[in-house]
């Protein structure tokens, strides 16, 4: 035998008993046991919502994946909860409820999470689980997924006062504190710092308003003073012998309007609200409802002040005329005319959206009464000898202001609200018995306290600034071409919006005008633009956090009770100026 092939095959058998010592020990031979099977399972996938965040009374939709493992096959039926009090909350429903698997591919299903209009703003928690016949549950367990919702504001009620500046009204030490642009003093036409001093609200108390300050266009364009705003001292003062010296440079002391700090320390105060108009009441009650004091739909005029006499407005003598101005700013190139005018309204608006409204006055011939200006909402009739109101529109006007009280009570708030104070509880001075915020007070503590704080946004502003002092120039249009030329934008006035979904603590640098009222409420009910004031304004939306958790709504205080407005028969006490 040839000795290489000898030693080749003895080679070869240690090799081949060394291969089979090493499969053995690695489980291939006899003594070892198989690995146990891996049961069917299947995992849970739930995708993002569709929308983020959902305006409350729409629906958003997710997609569901089963994905089945280790030849899983079944039926497996979905379910969710959602975490939210009330009878408002989202609801959630699957199409298919159930999903059959019976193959290697997925199986999907879509998730729907619907809210109503009544849906509170904030966040929910959704949990997706899944169970199928045997009750096995998902490998990866119940999915989370979070529903942000956008809340939709129902109720607009817009309370408007009189006759004051924000540097006069609102001395405010905690709003100052947050930033509020609230001056304590004021440069006159000689030049002069001025100081601030403080005064009481009304006409009673140890430091009484006993006098009025003039604020017609003439008075604006005084103060204005070609943008220099140190004509304050010029715009007047009556009469003169209660007239204290720098009577324009003052303050109304804290304890006299507290309720009206505490709503705007506790709610959105704006420190850039602008009245429309550079002039009164009787105009800038026109530009509340309308955007606009002009006397018909195309005329570049718009009433600059307030009619001679009373009642105003389409049932006052024709001799009654008011002021025109022009885009120059000229009050003598036209002639004076009558105000009954005729253009489109906000409420023409409403009525063709099928949105109510109401506006609570207290007497239908006040220069405060904007409807009277305009003939399609008055239309004069004689009745009884004497000129009225009358007709279909008309009878949204509610006669006296303090029926809103027992409306709301009533449970009978329109969807859209003017709330037009009496003489007493206006602020206007020479005029006000110091009530005015008590009676601001008791219209939002009684939709506070009612249902209707769930969805409400409350506007509370002023008409005019009233003469008083204000340091912060306005944006005068003045180049006798663009909208508004020669009458738009007056002074500062102050501004509070309540709400559930006002930002708390919020003090709002944003220039906003009367013209923004009117598109905040074209925005929350889907109205076209009147294209007046409207038209170059903001929405107030940097004022509202509608996505976040609502307000409670808390009890504001006063010194005066609701029952006191409700129970007052006096007669209304109107302006006899503006």
């Amino acid at each position: 035998m040839n000795p290489f092939r000898s030693v080749f095959a003895a080679g070869a058998s240690l090799c081949l008993s060394a291969l089979t010592l090493g499969l053995g020990a690695c489980g291939g031979g006899g003594g070892g046991s198989a690995p146990p099977p891996v049961p069917p399972s299947y995992t849970l996938t739930v995708g993002a919502l569709s929308q983020t965040p959902v305006t409350a009374g729409n629906t958003a939709t997710s997609t569901i994946e089963i994905t089945p493992a280790h030849g899983y096959i079944g039926s497996v039926t979905l379910s969710c909860s959602i975490s939210g009090a009330g009878a408002h909350a989202p609801g959630c429903s699957f199409s298919p409820a159930t999903v059959t698997i019976s193959g290697v591919n997925p199986g999907a299903s879509k998730l729907m999470v619907t809210t109503s209009t009544g849906t509170p703003g904030g966040s929910y928690p959704i949990t997706v689980s899944a169970i199928d016949a045997s009750k096995l549950a998902p490998s990866n367990g119940p999915q989370p997924l979070t529903l942000t919702a956008a809340a939709v504001i129902q109720h607009v009620v817009i309370i408007f006062q009189e006759n004051r500046s924000v540097d006069n009204l609102f001395h405010d030490p905690v709003l100052i504190a947050r930033g509020a642009d609230i001056a304590s003093s004021g440069v006159n036409s000689l030049g002069q710092t001025i100081q601030l001093s403080p005064i009481d609200l009304g006409t009673a108390g140890s430091n009484p308003t006993n006098f009025d300050l003039g604020h017609k266009h003439t008075a604006f364009v005084a103060m204005y003073d070609n943008g220099k705003m140190d004509g304050a001292d010029l715009t007047g003062c009556a009469p003169a012998a209660s007239c204290p010296a720098n009577a324009q440079f003052h303050y109304v002391a804290q304890a006299d309007v507290q309720p009206y700090f505490t709503l705007a320390e506790q709610y959105t105060f704006g420190d850039r609200m602008f009245q429309s108009n550079e002039g009164p009441s009787f105009p800038a009650h026109q530009f509340l409802i309308s955007g606009t004091s002009a006397p018909t739909a195309t005329s570049p005029l718009f009433d600059a002040d307030n009619p001679l006499g009373s009642p105003a407005g389409c049932i006052g003598a024709l001799t009654n005329t008011v002021v025109m101005v022009d885009a120059t700013g000229s009050e003598t190139n036209s002639p004076p005319q009558f105000p009954c005018f005729e253009h489109p309204t906000l409420t023409d608006n409403l009525d063709v959206k099928g949105v109510t409204w109401r506006y609570y006055t207290p007497s239908a011939g006040s220069i405060w009464t904007g409807p009277v200006a305009i003939k399609h909402m008055c239309l004069p009739q004689t009745v009884s000898g004497a000129l009225a109101c009358t007709g279909t529109i008309w009878s949204n006007v509610i006669i006296p202001q303090s029926q809103v009280l027992t409306d709301i009570a009533n449970g009978q708030l329109a969807q859209v609200t003017w709330v037009i104070p009496d003489g007493r509880s206006s602020d206007h001075a020479l005029l006000n018995d110091g009530s005015g915020p008590s009676w601001v007070a008791s219209v939002v503590n009684a939709i506070g306290k009612s249902a209707y704080w769930d969805n409400v946004a409350i506007i509370i502003a002023w008409d005019d600034w009233g003469g008083w002092f204000d340091h912060v120039k306005p944006k005068v249009i003045d180049d006798g071409v663009s909208w508004g030329s020669g009458y738009v934008y007056g002074f500062r006035v102050p501004l509070i919006v309540v709400s559930p979904y006002a930002k708390a603590a919020y003090v709002s640098h944003v220039n906003h005008d009367f013209g923004s009222i009117l598109k905040f409420i074209e925005t929350t009910f889907g109205l076209p633009s009147l294209g007046y004031a409207d038209a170059n304004a903001d929405d107030l939306s940097d004022c509202f956090e509608l996505t976040h958790t609502p307000l409670t709504y808390s009890v504001i205080p006063a010194p005066v009770a609701a029952a006191h407005f409700l129970n007052d028969k006096r007669p209304a006490t109107d302006p006899d100026d503006d």
